[in-house]
């Protein structure tokens, strides 16, 4: 049995240290049930939580499989050599003052405490350990929710705060796993998340993540996450700036834009959750359907009210309440009668309040079409004031269309509160999904029904960062024309009399660009539509440059688009399609994918922007030449497969009904 076998499933446990974190380790071990032996260790102390101790790990009655070390940061180093030394497979580092302090005596401790694990498996340092609620074994410092049970999910977290506020919800998932991991000094979520998925007990995966630990080893997680058949749902930190920095303090994490976070998980097939709420949401209905084949729900319920709500927090989600087909209204109508409006969402009516056999026969109607889930909304009386008795019956009507027509069945609280765990934690057991929350419900529905992932060529990963020069604009559109990208005719010029010169090489009309500037519009080192040498020169003596870039003038063209790469350290290359020219940063119009990509990506992702009918013709517009637009992508793919660049970025390419022009192009090397 390897290191992380043993420190995951020990059969003996050492505790290093004598303060209260570690009696709470005992205590955690006895009250979770764990069989094996807990040897506290203290070089002065008699006992540890009501255990005897032993002065040192080399005194051990024999090496543990697992330990948990609650010595400060430098003690901590002693502690895990002596445990390398004694041959135990693995231990929890709780102490902090390490990599995530920042600064190199941080940086360097965290070094010699790798180098003195040798072969034991390290969690942290900087974590708060696990709990294995499978087999009884809790390295954990601290009070927690969690029960024993014989499958569930399991959870990793970054954050050992965050998973110790999991463990206390009451949502009825049953988490059968629940891990930290700290700096990842040694033992990275990915390598963690590979143990617990081999697990057959464990169903789905959780992650609470601040950043990527290694992508080429998280790709590889999920790939065999994907080849188990089991889904997984993060949510990571990082969509603001303050985020991102709170994340670099807390574990030196390298947090990576949002941008490529999001593009990395729609790669991967793994589910985002934008709030804790909805990832447990998310989770529970993994656990009891696993991957939902498509987004289509049908929405059952007693009230009108909510019945809108449900259309209304759907709409903005990527979920489908399809139409009913006449069948279903066929069969629909045979029970509600002439009365009752039938639509998807449905509002059943009280008439058959409490009718178990019509409630039923009106669930297995709305599931006879291609929906992926069907959803109940029932909201339970509070059971401390009122007698739930007679919401009973839609349970049992609930249970009889799912046994009936063999879908998946779920019901929804529109409120949290309105569903009691002891409900929830049946409904689970009985196959149907308990769903707390109308938002988060709606949000877990669209995160399960992710995608899964095709096969695809491995993430191409970007050297380490560095600071890179920026090529002069003439110099980018070389290098990106000699792989394959379409510039404009063009010349460099170093006076305004030199510019006109090359102007009437080229052709007129002409465009006239200032050198040296980022932003040449701001700067007024712009002019378009240039018909004649004088208008060069003029234009070229008004402008705050020495040397100048003279092309011929692009026309025709049916929209403006922004192609750009970026070398996210954390996710990968990242290929932006966006809305392009000026407007680019107020219009908020793009899509992401990581490189490498085909063609048919590139024709995905522009049919998601919202100026996509603008690429295909609008009210008699021209439509642009798409595949000229999808070369002018792979193009700059290819330049990042032989130069690894840090940036590039083509904005605009003007997108014609024969063409796609790169007008202007940055490169940082």
């Amino acid at each position: 049995m390897d290191g992380t076998a043993r420190l995951l499933r020990p059969k003996s446990v050492a505790v290093v240290g004598g303060g209260q974190w570690c009696a709470n380790v005992i205590k955690a071990c006895r009250s979770i049930g764990f069989a094996g032996p807990v040897w506290p260790v203290h070089p002065t102390r008699e006992s540890v939580g009501g255990l005897p101790a032993f002065g040192d790990v080399a005194d051990l009655p024999a090496a543990p499989d697992a330990a948990f070390i609650g010595v400060n940061r430098d003690a901590t180093i002693g502690a895990v050599r002596a445990l390398s030394v004694r041959g135990a497979g693995g231990a929890v580092c709780f102490a902090s003052g390490f990599a995530e302090s920042g600064d190199a005596d941080g940086v360097g401790r965290q070094r010699a405490l790798v180098e003195a694990a040798g072969d034991v498996t390290l969690l942290g340092p900087n974590c708060y350990g696990f709990l294995n609620y499978l087999d009884g074994v809790a390295l954990w410092p601290d009070q927690h929710g969690g029960r024993p049970l014989d499958r569930g999910v399991a959870i990793i977290a970054q954050s050992s705060n965050i998973a110790l506020n999991i463990t206390m919800q009451k949502r009825g998932l049953p988490v059968a796993f629940v891990a930290t991991v700290g700096n990842q000094a040694q033992t990275g979520l990915s390598h963690l998340a590979r143990a617990l998925l081999a697990d057959e007990r464990v169903t789905a995966l959780g992650l609470y993540i601040e950043g990527i630990d290694d992508l080429a080893a998280f790709e590889a997680m999920a790939v065999e996450a994907q080849a188990l058949g089991k889904p997984i749902v993060a949510i990571k930190s990082g969509r603001s700036d303050a985020s991102r920095a709170a994340s670099v303090s807390h574990t030196a994490a390298i947090v990576g834009s949002d941008r490529g976070a999001d593009a990395l998980f729609a790669r991967l097939g793994i589910g985002r959750a934008s709030s804790l709420p909805a990832f447990l949401e998310a989770l529970k209905l993994l656990h009891v359907t696993g991957r939902l084949p498509s987004a289509r729900v049908a929405s059952m319920s007693c009230s009108g009210g909510e019945a809108g709500l449900v259309a209304d927090t759907v709409h903005g989600h990527k979920l489908a309440l399809p139409p009913l087909t006449r069948n279903q209204t066929d069969a629909l109508r045979a029970v509600l009668g002439p009365a009752v409006a039938l639509s998807n969402p449905l509002d059943y009516h009280t008439a058959i309040w409490g009718d178990a056999d019509k409630m039923a026969a009106t669930f297995c109607a709305m599931m006879a079409s291609d929906v992926a889930l069907g959803i109940v909304v029932l909201d339970l009386p509070r059971e401390d004031r009122c007698d739930p008795a007679a919401w009973e019956p839609v349970i049992a009507a609930v249970a009889r269309a799912a046994a009936i027509t063999g879908r998946q069945m779920a019901i929804a609280a529109t409120l949290p509160e309105l569903m009691p765990e002891v409900v929830a934690l049946d409904l689970v057991e009985r196959g149907i999904v308990p769903l707390m929350g109308l938002e988060e419900a709606v949000a877990a529905i669209a995160t399960a029904a992710t995608e899964a992932p095709r096969t695809r060529p491995p993430i191409l990963i970007p050297p380490s960062a560095r600071l890179g020069r920026v090529l002069r604009e003439a110099d980018a559109k070389t290098a990106l024309a000699d792989h394959g990208l379409s510039v404009p005719i063009r010349e460099r010029a170093e006076c305004p009399e030199c510019a006109a010169a090359a102007a009437a090489r080229i052709g007129f009309p002409v465009v006239l660009k200032g050198e040296g500037f980022a932003h040449k519009s701001d700067a007024g080192a712009v002019a378009l539509n240039l018909a004649d040498e004088d208008a060069v020169i003029t234009a070229a003596h008004a402008m705050p440059a020495e040397t100048f870039l003279v092309e011929a003038m692009v026309t025709g063209a049916a929209t403006e688009l922004l192609i750009g790469i970026v070398a996210d350290p954390a996710h990968g290359y990242v290929l932006t399609l966006a809305a392009g020219g000026t407007l680019s940063e107020v219009l908020g119009d793009s899509v992401s994918l990581l490189l490498p990509v085909e063609a048919a990506d590139v024709r995905d992702a522009l049919s998601g922007l919202r100026i996509a009918p603008l690429l295909t013709g609008f009210r008699g517009r021209p439509a642009a030449d798409v595949d000229a637009i999808v070369a002018a992508a792979l193009a700059l793919q290819s330049f990042v497969v032989a130069a690894s660049p840090q940036e590039i970025e083509v904005n605009p390419l003007l997108c014609g009904p024969q063409s796609a022009v790169a007008v202007d192009a940055l490169i940082r090397a």
